[in-house]
């Protein structure tokens, strides 16, 4: 009987033991575009510190995506990504533990390559916005319809050159947008209903160049404000929460062709950086009377340091990210001082852009051509920890990499590859 016993609570502990992790697993979060502090920062710990030859083991692959750049975002069991299917582009859901499609809502027609742009979870719903413009929220659990939107019809935006790629943000009762005109650059909504809180009137609108960046908060000078990217003639600005006033705006970083970094928000202090030759930039904001100003601490030269595409990764005092217009050459640059600590004269494994993330001491660079590298993110200097390349790539390899519950997420175009990085 007593052995019984022992065998009934043995399997009760491994049942238990199981049902734990399955929780824990549900409990993987990557809610929103660059992760749940929109910084491209991982708080994953004990990951692998050095990939084996030929990378890390695949975990599973999922296909059936569509084309499109949408990176993915986690949240409740599920994952979210977009993708231009055979009759349009559409929010697709899978599941967490193998990839299968659990849901797919259509956004639009789309003329382009598929959604760039990447989905956004705020508790039962999650949002996104294809290509042309058209602003969808449906419900996490089933992908019904609660309400669209569209930049174009409605706030009267005009499609960019590549497209709409900005993912909004949900901050508060608040969903903040960027159809980019002149009457509504940067629009508020109810996130439950879609009403309009607010809009943000800027002259030229986003001007040329506009639709790629993705709005941050910040708290500078006691005011919250979304700072976003815009285009030419326009460029950075800071936009009060709670009313959409425009606080201040800051055009020398912004071009003309495709303005497209997130910007870096550290306290009072704001890092962004453009390609197509333009350089780099970093502000404070200070509070004046009832709104805040921008003062230009630096700007850095285009041969200094200039984001393209893919993105920069705040760690510690120092950003971390692929330096030269359509190249990705690692570099290491001190925020407050500008000044190189390592990197940017040098090719590094792969060729193209490079979108980054940080996770574990390490960055996980994602090059144009398919190859992926983890590099150590030291201030001592670029020191290689493994590279692999990506299967069946289709094109450049432009969606971001996602670092989550010890596994690399990387998508490309159809198929979603999932990888083990996980420290045994």
């Amino acid at each position: 009987m007593r052995m019984l016993a022992s065998v009934v609570l043995i399997g009760w502990s491994v049942a238990g033991g199981l049902g734990l992790l399955e929780a824990r697993g549900q409990e993987v979060s990557w809610p929103q575009w660059r992760g749940p502090k929109r910084d491209a920062v991982s708080t994953e710990t004990g990951l692998l510190k050095e990939w084996p030859e030929g990378g890390p083991a695949l975990a599973w692959k999922s296909a059936g995506l569509g084309r499109g750049y949408s990176s993915v975002v986690i949240s409740g069991g599920k994952i979210f990504t977009g993708g231009k299917l055979e009759n349009g582009e559409h929010l697709l859901a899978l599941s967490l533990q193998d990839g299968a499609l659990l849901w797919k809502t259509r956004l639009g027609d789309g003329s382009g390559e598929g959604p760039s742009s990447t989905p956004t979870v705020d508790g039962d719903l999650v949002y996104a916005v294809s290509s042309t413009g058209d602003l969808v929220c449906a419900k996490v659990a089933d992908g019904v319809e609660v309400f669209r939107k569209s930049y174009t019809a409605d706030y009267k935006g005009s499609v960019p050159t590549w497209h709409y790629c900005d993912s909004v943000l949900i901050d508060g009762d608040r969903l903040i947008c960027t159809p980019g005109s002149a009457e509504a650059t940067v629009v508020a909504l109810n996130k439950k209903t879609g009403a309009e809180l607010w809009r943000t009137a800027i002259p030229n609108g986003g001007g040329s160049g506009f639709g790629y960046a993705s709005p941050v908060i910040s708290e500078a000078g006691g005011v919250r404000q979304y700072v976003q990217l815009l285009g030419a003639g326009t460029g950075i600005v800071g936009i009060r929460a709670t009313d959409g006033k425009l606080l201040w705006q800051y055009a020398k970083v912004a071009n003309g062709t495709a303005s497209i970094p997130t910007p870096i928000v550290m306290g009072d202090l704001v890092f962004c950086s453009s390609g197509y030759g333009t350089g780099s930039a970093l502000l404070k904001l200070q509070r004046d009377g009832d709104g805040v100003k921008a003062e230009e601490q630096y700007f850095l030269k285009a041969n200094v340091l200039e984001n393209h595409h893919g993105g920069m990764v705040r760690v510690g005092d120092f950003v971390y990210c692929g330096h030269k217009h359509n190249e990705g050459f690692p570099i290491c640059v001190e925020i407050k001082s500008g000044k190189p600590a390592w990197g940017g004269n040098m090719r590094g494994p792969g060729s193209g852009s490079a979108a980054v993330v940080y996770a574990d001491g390490r960055l996980y660079f994602r090059y144009q051509n398919g190859l992926m590298a983890l590099i150590d993110a030291s201030t001592e200097g670029y020191s290689l920890k493994g590279t692999f390349t990506i299967p069946e790539t289709g094109g450049p390899c432009w969606s971001h990499p996602v670092v989550a519950g010890g596994k690399l997420y990387l998508r490309e175009q159809n198929n979603l590859f999932v990888y083990d990085v996980k420290a045994k």
